[in-house]
């Protein structure tokens, strides 16, 4: 702590007492860098090099080798007044950077006695865990706040899908935070902060933690495997794939509006798996619904997981035959999902499935005719169910210090 901080007498200083309003807004030099940082402010302890970088042209978080754990949460915007959320903006990438980073929020969660702590301090002593947060905004948000004229005309509430059976308390948003780490208690931590930092201004609508990542977008790394014991998202995007991100993730300036270049959009779905069904399917009908082996992930009639998909070797039904991107005129998305066990459902079944999340340049040619076949034709259908489901926007990376999340879209002018 510094001398400004502690005040004339070494004490904490009233600024400090403030919590969060005070010298919680301060962030350390390089917080965002990927290299050996503090745990918290007077801990000689340093955390291992396991940072990904909060700063750049792109957020973290979409095209970053996909970490073990998620915590996911969407936000509803309680305060009537811009000021106020933009306010709370700006503290929320101050928080992002410095626990991205490895560092505590603000002074940590042991400072003055007469305060509460600036963190909740559940990931003090932990390394950064490759730690990203990736913060996005609902069609909801832009019916208020002057940013009407704001609203791209891709960001829709995505339509109704056959079979579709969501609960509105699983779905929509103003904002969202997903915070991805290689131990959950660091995501978790993450977005605790960020909603207690937000008290008064947003409120957590829904949320939802995932274990077992389901796609990797890591060339040559194994290819995860979903609960229905399946290899999934063979063909993802890689993230080193800069020509494929360009035409398929980021959102390009001409697409506009202007705000939004270098971002992407960002399609959440929770997938209730029928996990008593499928585990009473014999292998053969499990490996047709599916199109694909299950031991090695290899389309059908094929040898290996990355040999290519032959549609004439497998059922008009079979999932992989239905979501290719030929299928769909080229087009493809990148995959983020998460495995999911919530308890069960009171009828001695699991609640258990995907957590479904995939980021695309534009969702009208992305996710939605990709579902919209799936809906109607895919036999996985019979073992699966869609209960929750949202879109948001996903603007560019925090270019630096100075810059917050969302900056562009808020300082652009208001409409009357």
């Amino acid at each position: 702590m510094s001398a400004e901080e502690q005040g004339a007498h070494g004490r904490p200083s009233r600024r400090n007492l403030l919590g969060w309003g005070g010298a919680g807004l301060v962030l350390g030099a390089g917080a965002g860098a990927a290299t050996a940082l503090a745990l918290d402010d007077g801990d000689a302890k340093a955390a291992p090099a396991a940072a990904v970088p909060f700063h750049g042209a792109h957020q973290a978080g979409i095209a970053t080798p996909v970490q073990d754990r998620l915590h996911f949460a969407a936000f509803d915007v309680t305060t009537s007044e811009r000021a106020d959320l933009v306010v709370l903006l700006k503290e929320w990438t101050k928080a992002a950077a410095r626990m991205t980073a490895g560092h505590a929020v603000g002074e940590g969660a042991f400072g003055a006695d007469e305060a509460p702590p600036d963190d909740t301090g559940e990931a003090y002593g932990l390394s950064p865990a490759r730690l990203t947060l990736t913060f996005g905004v609902g069609p909801s948000l832009f019916t208020r706040f002057g940013l009407e004229d704001q609203r791209p005309d891709a960001l829709e509430e995505l339509p109704s899908f056959p079979g579709d059976h969501l609960d509105k308390a699983r779905g929509g948003g103003d904002l969202c935070v997903q915070a991805c780490a290689d131990d959950p208690q660091v995501a978790v931590h993450a977005i605790r902060n960020l909603a207690r930092i937000g008290f008064g201004s947003v409120a957590i609508r829904w949320s939802q933690l995932g274990f077992g990542k389901t796609s990797s977008t890591t060339p040559g790394a194994e290819t995860p495997r979903n609960l229905f014991g399946f290899k999934d998202g063979t063909n993802n995007i890689a993230g080193g794939e800069t020509a494929a991100l360009d035409q398929h993730v980021w959102v390009p300036e001409k697409d506009g509006p202007a705000w939004l270049a270098g971002g992407s959009y960002l399609v959440a779905r929770r997938i209730r798996m029928n996990i008593e069904v499928w585990d009473r399917t014999s292998l053969r009908e499990q490996e047709d619904v599916f199109g694909r082996t299950k031991r090695t992930g290899a389309p059908a009639g094929k040898l290996a997981e990355h040999d290519p998909v032959s549609p004439r070797a497998m059922l008009p039904t079979a999932h992989v035959r239905l979501a290719r991107p030929a299928a769909h005129g080229g087009h493809r998305i990148l995959r983020r999902g998460y495995s999911f066990t919530d308890g069960t459902d009171g009828l001695g079944r699991l609640d258990a499935g995907l957590f479904f999340l995939a980021y695309q340049r534009d969702p009208r040619t992305g996710f939605i005719p990709v579902q919209r076949e799936l809906a109607r034709h895919d036999a996985l259908n019979e073992y699966i169910q869609h209960v929750g489901s949202a879109l948001f926007a996903i603007p560019p990376g925090v270019r630096d210090a100075h810059d917050w999340w969302g900056r562009a879209l808020f300082t652009a002018p208001a409409k009357d």
